[in-house]
């Protein structure tokens, strides 16, 4: 579903990434890992081309995302991105938040936009909500509702960058249940997280990223179990410990 091949990028003269090889394949949840400034976020937005990057390809469902000629806003309408910071329009109703991107890119007609985008309100467990503006719900909310918006736009794969990083302790759950949940319904995932307890539950493998370097590619259990390398070695046991 997506390959990365030998990825590299620069910002000037400093690389942030550095022939970074990977593959996620259908129904496949995996979970990027690293310390801060290690490239994982980087990573996960070249995916969709929100990041350009120098050298290497990356294939999403057999598309070429470096390619000039790929129109990047139709390959991003297929590939659900569900940010740190929610990205939700402030200035428009949650019902809104969830049709526009479906009227405006997908070509739905409304009526068809509010049906999808208020069934994954549902599925979030935020129906009630559907008529309130984004600055009237929580932090854990407002996630549960992006993460609605990103499916109502039937993606075949979903990328999350640290979707919990902005939350407070107790909101956080709420958002991982509901990832937990695509996990278990087979949805393709790619998710940058410190969340070691949601990696565990749900991912097949785990990517562990330093300095702009993949340092480890394997499966979730032998990463947990006997990580190859000192700095995962290290980075769990600061991680895991508290």
């Amino acid at each position: 579903m997506i390959e990365l091949n030998n990825v590299s990028k620069w910002y000037g003269s400093f690389q942030v990434l550095t022939d970074c090889t990977t593959s996620v394949k259908k129904g496949d949840v995996v979970v990027v890992c690293g310390p801060s400034g290690s490239g994982k976020s980087t990573l996960i937005k070249t995916v969709n081309g929100l990041e350009p990057f120098q050298k290497g390809t990356i294939t999403v469902d057999g598309v070429s995302v470096g390619d000039p000629k790929t129109n990047l806003s139709k390959l991003r309408a297929r590939i659900g991105m569900v940010f740190q910071n929610f990205e939700l329009f402030p200035h428009l109703s949650i019902r809104d938040n969830l049709t526009i991107g479906q009227i405006k890119v997908l070509g739905r007609s409304k009526e068809e936009a509010t049906e999808k985008g208020l069934k994954y309100l549902d599925r979030v467990g935020l129906l009630a909500h559907k008529d309130k503006f984004p600055g009237q719900l929580s932090g854990g909310q407002q996630q549960r509702v992006a993460i609605a918006r990103a499916l109502s736009m039937d993606p075949i794969a979903m990328l999350f960058d640290e979707p919990t990083s902005a939350l407070d302790p107790e909101m956080i759950n709420e958002v991982l249940d509901v990832m937990v949940g695509l996990a278990q319904e087979g949805m393709t995932m790619m998710v940058v997280t410190h969340e070691m307890g949601f990696a565990r539950k749900v991912a097949n493998r785990v990517v562990f990223m330093d300095k702009g370097v993949v340092v480890e590619d394997c499966a979730k259990d032998e990463f947990f179990a006997s990580p190859r390398s000192e700095r995962a070695r290290d980075f769990l046991a600061k991680i895991i410990t508290h």
